[in-house]
């Protein structure tokens, strides 16, 4: 059973940063290809980083240069750096691994960046 438990979220003024993790079990860590997306009231939820297969990382243009995904294969977990973080940065944040577990979600973590 694939279990996704994000981590690191709070609350930080505009510049601000914060570090998210997600601890991964019940797939093979190596797959190399999880993705960080973020949902609000408001919005569908939306990519913010992928691993490649390749090794590669993907972001959204508006969100290149600021964040950046990595990931521990020997702990099993993925992270997500954000820096310069903006009010509209705010929202739950999950990760996500590819197919075939791409149905797979944890319960996220809340971000709120306000001053």
């Amino acid at each position: 059973q694939v279990q996704l438990v994000e981590s690191g979220g709070g609350s930080v003024q505009p510049g601000g940063s914060l570090r998210l993790s997600c601890a991964v079990s019940g797939i093979d860590f190596d797959i190399n290809a999880m993705g960080w997306y973020r949902q609000t009231p408001d919005q569908g939820r939306e990519l913010v980083a992928r691993l490649t297969p390749a090794g590669h990382t993907l972001y959204p243009t508006s969100l290149k240069g600021r964040f950046t995904i990595t990931e521990d294969k020997v702990a099993n977990t993925v992270y997500l750096q954000m820096n310069n973080l903006k009010p509209e940065d705010t929202a739950v944040y999950y990760c996500n691994p590819p197919p075939p577990y791409s149905g797979s979600w944890g319960p996220g973590t809340q971000i709120t960046v306000s001053l």
